[in-house]
């Protein structure tokens, strides 16, 4: 029997790695979280603090000997400030070694970063992105975790692997950085207000090239990395499998919701939705909708920065293709059916 600790529990990463363990027969599951996920059924949850190395010891020490970490955990702080390197390193090193010290059988650590490690969040960058690639100028939490990782288990029995989505998208209620309930949010509240779906980014990102990664998907590579030896001290990019441009794939989501389509108007989301609060509420009551605080309901920043990128961005997944994991997702098809469960599951009207 395999026994999963999950950092992050609540994320939209670590709840879908939970869901995915759910459905296997061999697998014990324990989620670090401050709350219970949305759709857990099986898993045991925990709350520790794990910028504080004592406590979160401790506290592991309880869960008997772990055999596999899923690392999604992440405090937001300030771009390239000294919390967000400092905190999320420590976080990582401190469940790592926690784990380490209290756990005889400890196999398989999976990190999860993003394409931020490309540069992503300072422009336009060298596509498609490889593993491979160089590093772009410090800071970067991700390189800290990563260099850690390398250097901590060399010699060791236990082995690791570093995934790198894009955007992910799924089903996490009450998490904001969510592309699904941005534009599910913002799709309703516009609808409501009679207004026609446009594309509140910028022209240039209509038009380029993007990805995404399934959340379902992600969580299965997940379970797959941990499992196959050759992944192992591995980094792997890992998307959906194929691209897209927005201004192809938002016409297609006007007519899911049923909405007329009109051109793309740039609109700040930070600035705009928060005003739209007693709309959003209204709708949620005459459509019965799940009470989630409006302020989780989307990710309005998220939103800005996805709608806002005017470069191509693409990974190569070929690797992890070429390693066996062979899985691709049709982005328009997959949107359309979470958005339909998310309907299904009063998430949305």
């Amino acid at each position: 029997m395999k026994r999963a600790i999950v950092a992050g529990a609540s994320g939209i990463i670590g709840s879908h790695i939970i869901q995915e363990l759910e459905q296997l027969e061999d697998w014990e599951v324990i989620g670090i979280s401050r709350r219970k996920p949305f759709k857990s059924e099986i898993a045991e949850y925990i709350s520790m603090d794990l910028t504080n190395f004592d406590e979160t010891k401790e506290k592991v020490k309880e869960l008997g000997n772990i055999t596999h970490v899923f690392y999604a955990a992440y405090q937001d702080f300030p771009p390239f400030s000294k919390e967000q390197i400092d905190i999320n390193t420590t976080m990582f090193e401190n469940i790592v070694k926690a784990v380490e010290e209290t756990s005889s059988a400890l196999e398989h650590v999976t990190l999860m970063q993003g394409v931020k490690v490309y540069g992503v969040h300072l422009g336009e960058f060298k596509t498609p992105a490889k593993e491979n690639d160089s590093r772009h100028m410090p800071p970067n939490f991700y390189y800290n975790q990563e260099d850690f990782i390398r250097a901590h288990q060399k010699e060791k029995e236990w082995n690791w692997t570093i995934l790198r989505p894009d955007v992910v998208a799924g089903i996490a209620v009450g998490n904001p950085m969510n592309i699904l309930s941005v534009i599910g949010v913002y799709a309703a509240v516009s609808k409501e207000l009679g207004l026609p779906l446009r594309f509140p980014g910028k022209k240039k990102t209509y038009e380029a090239l993007a990805q995404m990664t399934d959340a379902s998907h992600l969580a299965r590579s997940s379970v797959w990395a941990a499992l196959t030896p050759d992944a192992h001290q591995e980094v792997f990019n890992i998307t959906n499998g194929d691209i897209f441009r927005w201004k192809h794939l938002w016409p297609k989501i006007a007519e899911y919701f049923e909405m007329d389509y009109e051109e793309p108007l740039e609109l700040p989301l930070t600035e705009m939705m928060p005003a739209q609060e007693e709309v959003w509420n209204t709708i949620v009551k005459n459509n019965h909708l799940l009470e989630v605080p409006y302020e989780k309901a989307a990710g309005w920043g998220f939103g800005d920065f996805v709608f806002k990128c005017e470069y191509d961005v693409i990974s190569d997944v070929n690797k992890i293709k070429d390693y066996g994991f062979t899985e691709t997702i049709n982005t328009e098809k997959r949107l359309q059916e979470l958005f339909s469960e998310m309907k299904r599951e009063k998430i949305l009207p």
